[in-house]
């Protein structure tokens, strides 16, 4: 069997140029109604080293999508995190019945992943590639960044990523940030899970590697939808 100090080694070995398809609990709100007078500046810009990663607009802030505690509707082991693509919603599960709920961006039919994998690397401001699958559906689009593209503010991972790997083999599934902040919600992206950059930061300093991730599949209805 292999160590876990191997098998970490091995995971950054079988890395690939950062393909996409793609804190303290006084951060965490108890409830989505606490939110109406702290949302601005949960959201609002953050100065993230050499980046200033632009403040959510008003516009594109969902109460229901905002970073919030709720009941765990996952029964999931604490430090587990929980992605629900059909309710757009990704849990980090917490002590006491609870649950981090953040709101997602999630891949269209047919292009999502689900199973059980564990976080085998993360990565600040990560940079991209295309996957020759993405080049070959949309060339204008994508044939231009065949080498990759550096990481920043433009880059459509965002300012992190967590690459998710199950018995020591990358699934190309990232969960990951976006500068498309109104897409929180929807179903578009090539596969992977995007988050408000603001919420990926706040999962990222909470999610260490080896942190098991549950994807649910797309068709799966949870609790959550019958709040």
């Amino acid at each position: 069997m292999m160590s876990h100090k191997r098998w970490a080694v091995a995971a950054a070995l079988l890395l690939p140029m950062a393909l996409a398809g793609c804190v303290s609990g006084s951060d965490i709100m108890p409830k989505a109604a606490a939110y109406a007078s702290t949302s601005g500046s949960r959201y609002d810009a953050v100065s993230d080293g050499d980046y200033t990663i632009a403040a959510v607009p008003a516009r594109d802030l969902k109460t229901r999508y905002m970073r919030q505690l709720v009941d765990d509707p996952t029964g999931e082991s604490v430090g587990t995190v929980v992605v629900d693509p059909k309710n757009r919603f990704l849990y980090l599960v917490q002590e006491g019945g609870k649950a981090l709920r953040y709101g997602v961006g999630v891949g269209k039919a047919g292009m999502a992943w689900s199973g059980t994998a564990q976080v085998a690397i993360k990565r600040k401001w990560p940079s991209w590639t295309p996957t020759r699958h993405m080049i070959a559906r949309e060339p204008n689009k994508y044939v231009k960044w065949v080498r990759g593209m550096d990481g920043g503010t433009q880059n459509p991972l965002g300012a992190r990523a967590l690459y998710l790997f199950r018995n020591g083999k990358d699934t190309l599934y990232r969960i990951h940030g976006t500068n498309e902040p109104w897409s929180i919600g929807q179903a578009m992206s090539s596969g992977c899970i995007r988050m408000m950059n603001q919420d990926v930061i706040d999962l990222y300093r909470r999610v260490p590697s080896g942190t098991k991730v549950v994807v649910l599949p797309a068709a799966v209805e949870s609790a959550a939808a019958r709040e």
